[in-house]
């Protein structure tokens, strides 16, 4: 039976002439970009021209919305209401869209961003909102959510296609959400630590948290943060890491997604 994995990163993520990441080198290892969409970083040239490079090297494009905090880099929790998450979340979609198809491509996922990725793993009504948002709009996109999350539970709900996604460089709590950025070891900075643990996960079908508890999922892609200084170095070990285990990595776009709702 052939192993199909997803390998994904967070990309685009600097503003006017700051950078942050290698995108051009990700490029070369991933098979899905998630592009910053404006909100916590991005701005329509940087969008523009790593859209422009990922369809040439026929890496599926994904929008990666979030908070409106550019100063926080989308990591700060906020309490908006649901119409305001739901016209964010369509603003940001449609921009990379545009941009995708004024150069013949197009958007295939939504990966949202940050805090809001992590309240609305928990919080069934925000990952609704998301839903019905992504729902709204044609080419039937993609949901990656966190493995185990409400964001699944919501896109089976809708009838959304949906990816469980796991991070590399990221350490579990027992409810099988990513640990606080503040908790001591919570971000894994060592290649080799982060390409076991993905191993580990896969081998066993389950999340592994940080005192050892396992909680079963679904496995569709990995996610290697763009932002770290050593990110490439990870994603490229992870990727030689999972080949060497017999896994084929695709991008969404080639994988049988839609099974997944019927978990």
């Amino acid at each position: 039976m052939t192993k199909e994995i997803n390998l994904n990163a967070d990309m685009g993520e600097g503003f006017g002439v700051y950078n942050m990441g290698d995108d051009d080198a990700m490029l070369d290892i991933v098979n899905s970009a998630n592009i910053a969409s404006g909100f916590h970083a991005g701005d329509p040239v940087i969008m523009s021209k790593l859209a422009t490079k990922a369809i040439k090297a026929n890496i599926d494009i994904g929008a990666h919305p979030s908070f409106f905090d550019m100063q926080g880099f989308g990591r700060r929790k906020m309490q908006i209401s649901d119409y305001e998450l739901h016209a964010m979340m369509i603003y940001q979609i449609g921009a990379l869209s545009a941009i995708a198809h004024s150069n013949k491509g197009r958007v295939v996922h939504i990966k949202p961003h940050g805090a809001l990725n992590n309240m609305a793993a928990v919080d069934i009504n925000m990952a609704r909102v998301i839903a019905r948002a992504i729902k709204s709009l044609p080419d039937n996109l993609i949901l990656l959510a966190p493995a185990t999350s409400c964001l699944i539970k919501a896109a089976i709900e809708y009838d959304i296609a949906v990816a469980a996604e796991i991070f590399a460089d990221r350490r579990y709590d027992d409810n099988g959400n990513l640990a606080p950025r503040s908790d001591t070891g919570a971000v894994i900075h060592d290649k080799n630590q982060a390409c076991d643990q993905i191993l580990s996960f896969l081998e066993v079908g389950k999340i592994i948290s940080q005192s050892g508890k396992a909680i079963a999922t679904k496995i569709d892609s990995i996610c290697v943060h763009g932002d770290g200084k050593n990110a490439v170095e990870i994603a490229a070990t992870v990727k030689s890491g999972l080949e060497a285990a017999g896994y084929i990595c695709k991008p969404l776009s080639k994988m049988n997604i839609k099974k997944y709702l019927k978990i």
